[in-house]
């Protein structure tokens, strides 16, 4: 698995140039499973009735998401002088605290980009594995410009939330969990924020299972990169904060070219979001309920599908107010 990519600032391409760009396989995610080892759990496929449909709690993984799987495999990868040197992250929070808990289950120094306006909890969680967290950004828009003056200023080593095939792979680790737990499945409701997760599952079980990508109205960075043919910048803005990348990457847009794609309101999020807590007792974030949003909303023709419940950080005033609504 090759891949050359030279990072850009935001005046060029939103996020990474491609010279050289060959996919992950099978065979990488399958080596991803043997990196992570039993570092991290198996996470349960949950049935509840009520919603009609099985549930990948990766809000139960270490970390309270699936993100964990990529930071950890990408980490093990790294040489000793690049350990030394130190590793670089950039994320709202989940991401942040997967690349945190990474760098310390293999002792690396980790510096997170995150912003302005970011989850209090996801900060604080961040720095509770032994981070630095830089908060200059205002925005994640600028943040990638802020991360790219950090890489020039300390030489540390980028773990990308999602434009990395070894991220990528880790990734993938969901999908051959959800093949043994639930072969008989004729779709897989993934959410969408910047493409790792679904590029992931569909590198693993795309050739012999159906992927859907989900995205909010709000937040539709793979949309957007599909339509233009690139990487493309968009400002998102759902309570999904989970899934507001402000681009999706080139591995996503080659990988999920063909799938199937829906988006769901702000308000379908919400409504899933109370019945996953009250129904299935799954105290997910906002991200977390968007596959189950586009299934109650009825925009998922199948019979047998697993939903992904991708995360559980979410603060705990953003969840009472979801809940105290109607």
């Amino acid at each position: 698995m090759r891949w050359l990519t030279t990072l850009v600032r935001r005046s060029g391409d939103y996020g990474s140039v491609v010279t050289t760009l060959q996919l992950p396989t099978r065979d990488d995610v399958e080596r991803a499973r043997v990196t992570i080892g039993d570092r991290l759990s198996r996470t349960p496929m949950i049935a509840n009735r009520t919603i009609g449909a099985r549930l990948k709690a990766e809000l139960f993984q270490r970390t309270g998401s699936f993100k964990s799987r990529g930071a950890l495999n990408k980490m093990s990868s790294l040489s000793d002088e690049e350990k030394r040197r130190g590793v670089i992250a950039i994320s709202a929070g989940n991401h942040a605290q997967a690349a945190a808990f990474a760098a310390a289950a293999e002792s690396v120094d980790a510096l997170v980009v995150m912003w302005q306006g970011a989850s209090e909890q996801k900060i604080a969680a961040t720095r509770g594995y032994g981070a630095q967290v830089d908060l200059q950004a205002s925005g994640p828009g600028d943040a990638f410009d802020r991360l790219h003056d950090l890489i020039e200023e300390t030489g540390r080593t980028l773990v990308h939330p999602f434009d990395d095939p070894l991220v990528v792979a880790g990734a993938g680790t969901v999908g051959l969990e959800i093949e043994q737990q639930a072969p008989d499945a004729d779709a897989v409701v993934v959410p969408v924020g910047g493409g790792g997760l679904i590029s992931g599952i569909q590198t693993a079980i795309g050739a012999t299972m159906r992927v859907i990508a989900v995205e909010p109205e709000t937040s539709t960075a793979l949309h957007s990169g599909l339509e233009h043919g690139a990487p493309t910048h968009v400002t998102p803005t759902s309570i999904a904060d989970g899934l507001n990348a402000p681009f999706a990457g080139a591995l996503a847009l080659e990988i999920c070219r063909d799938l199937e794609r829906v988006l769901v309101t702000e308000d379908e999020i919400e409504h899933a979001f109370r019945t996953l807590y009250q129904r299935a007792k799954l105290a997910v974030e906002p991200a977390g309920a968007a596959a189950t949003a586009a299934w109650l909303a009825g925009k998922i023709d199948a019979r047998n599908p697993v939903l992904l419940a991708s995360g559980g950080n979410v603060a705990g005033r953003t969840a009472a107010a979801i809940l105290a609504r109607p």
